[in-house]
């Protein structure tokens, strides 16, 4: 085990976690004040919650939740094993683009043959985790701050590569759409220990400004 670990959050302490945030930042409480607390989202640390992830690169939730519903009704329990019965053409008809049925067979194949096993993963630092994941084909830094975020509940996690959570901190900043990564990080690091719930009342802000308009 990491002694690296960072720490995590909870339903324990999220409300509180947001109080301070919405203390500390009159933006990030504006946004509570309206809408109330973000949801607590929150995924298993299981082989379909990673297949869940990859599904969600470059699409939206809804085509995403599409094709792990399909996928779903076609095997039952998302398992590796299920998945590498199935061949191209099966996958096909799941909605599986090419290249996602690459990654996820990819995925599939190193837990099954131990080269990462989900229950180590969570007791690494994530710097350790960063490094073990992105040997995995189509397993990049959003894939794998999304994994830290939505999965083991790191607390301190921006990501930057997330158009959702980065237009909403724009818009809420009032930056100007063309405000460097580097800048929006550097914005970022004012949320610290916390990122990751100050990412949840930035997705929370983004679909609740969506659903109202």
């Amino acid at each position: 085990m990491s002694d690296k670990i960072p720490p995590f959050f909870s339903a324990g302490n999220f409300q509180k976690l947001c109080d301070e945030l919405a203390f500390s930042d009159a933006d990030l409480g504006f946004v509570i004040n309206t809408y109330g607390y973000p949801p607590m989202w929150s995924r298993p640390n299981t082989f379909e919650s990673l297949v869940h992830i990859i599904l969600e690169q470059q699409v939206s939730l809804a085509s995403a939740l599409a094709t792990l519903n399909k996928l779903k009704e076609k095997i039952g329990e998302i398992t590796p094993e299920g998945v590498l019965a199935l061949n191209d053409e099966e996958l096909r008809a799941c909605y599986f683009s090419r290249q996602k049925t690459v990654y996820v067979r990819h995925l599939a194949e190193a837990l099954l043959n131990g080269v990462i096993d989900l229950d180590n993963l969570a007791t690494l630092s994530n710097d350790e985790i960063r490094l073990v994941l992105n040997r995995l084909k189509g397993i990049g830094d959003w894939t794998v701050d999304i994994y830290l975020i939505f999965v083991l509940q790191r607390s301190d996690i921006f990501p930057v590569g997330d158009l959702a959570a980065v237009n909403a901190l724009k818009q809420l900043k009032k930056l100007p759409k063309e405000t460097s990564k580097e800048d929006v990080l550097a914005t970022a690091l004012l949320w610290q220990p916390s990122r990751t719930i100050a990412t949840m009342v930035l997705w929370h802000y983004y679909l609740s400004v969506r659903r109202k308009g």
